[in-house]
């Protein structure tokens, strides 16, 4: 069996930011449970997920509940992710691609791993607050941007009810790779690879399109805006929305790892040589 032919399926993790609603937390839980999700992760949860509503509401879903990971932040909790879907219950986003269910979660399941034999890191599916969802910012640590299409009169789902169309269709999906993976003819490679051997020190995962790990895009933005701010680039009233610009950039690049390594290397240097030129 080739390499990859081996390579497994990424885990899929649902994110809840904020959640205030017990039932809602604990109705997620159960869908996770429906849909066999094996991880929940909460951001900064305003309620209280392991109390009598929230486990009353998750019924078999009590035990991944109690194991729920808890974060302070949403980078936090996608730092080991790759391939991210973030939830928008918006009809317009500025400079937000928005995509269907069925395309971005078709996205999320495309996540493998890279052909060493080591476990593919998880991808993730986001939701926002029941009250105003998502961020501009959050949505921007996301590789792909969802929107459930509704009636323009009232456009905002529940919570559960939005975790509920996602996973459904995030389930048929699966079904479909699984029909897809029967034997039969011969079927495209879902990975584009070069046929090539890598050259210019490049390895065999630099010429895989898995983006990379969202922690280590976080540090590489955190580089770039210290040194960008040092050297008079951005000023600290305007360096929010110019690094907004520059992660939808990245947003839709969707950098891997060897081109956060070349631009951490290019930060590293550019800041040593600001500095040795100093008074």
């Amino acid at each position: 069996m080739s390499d990859l032919a081996a390579r497994q399926s990424a885990p899929i993790v649902v994110v809840l930011v904020e959640p205030a609603g017990p039932l809602n937390v604990g109705g997620v839980a159960r869908l996770c449970a429906n849909f066999a999700i094996a991880e929940l992760r909460l951001v900064a949860p305003r309620c209280d997920h392991l109390g009598e509503e929230a486990m009353r509401m998750a019924v078999h879903g009590g035990a991944l509940l109690q194991r729920a990971r808890l974060f302070p932040d949403l980078a936090a909790a996608l730092a080991d992710c790759r391939r991210v879907v973030a939830s928008c219950g918006q009809v317009a986003r500025d400079s937000l691609p928005l995509q269907s269910p069925a395309s971005a979660l078709g996205w999320l399941l495309a996540g493998a791993a890279l052909p060493t034999g080591e476990p593919p890191p998880p991808s993730a599916l986001v939701f926002g607050r029941e009250d105003r969802g998502l961020s501009t910012d959050e949505l921007l640590q996301a590789g792909q941007v969802l929107r459930i299409a509704t009636g323009e009169a009232y456009a905002s789902l529940n919570l559960a009810q939005a975790a509920a169309i996602c996973l459904h269709e995030l389930h048929q999906a699966r079904l479909r790779q699984a029909q897809s993976e029967e034997p039969g003819p011969p079927a495209p490679l879902p990975v584009p690879t070069t046929v090539a051997a890598p050259k210019g020190g490049e390895t065999r995962a630099d010429l895989l399109e898995e983006p990379a790990c969202r922690g280590a895009v976080e540090a590489m933005l955190q580089d770039a805006e210290d040194l960008l701010l040092a050297v008079g680039f951005l000023y600290p009233h305007t360096a929010h929305a110019r690094m907004a610009k520059l992660r939808g950039l990245l947003q839709r690049a969707q950098i891997r790892d060897g081109e956060v390594a070349l631009v951490r290397g290019m930060v590293r240097q550019l800041r040593w040589a600001s500095q040795r030129r100093s008074p």
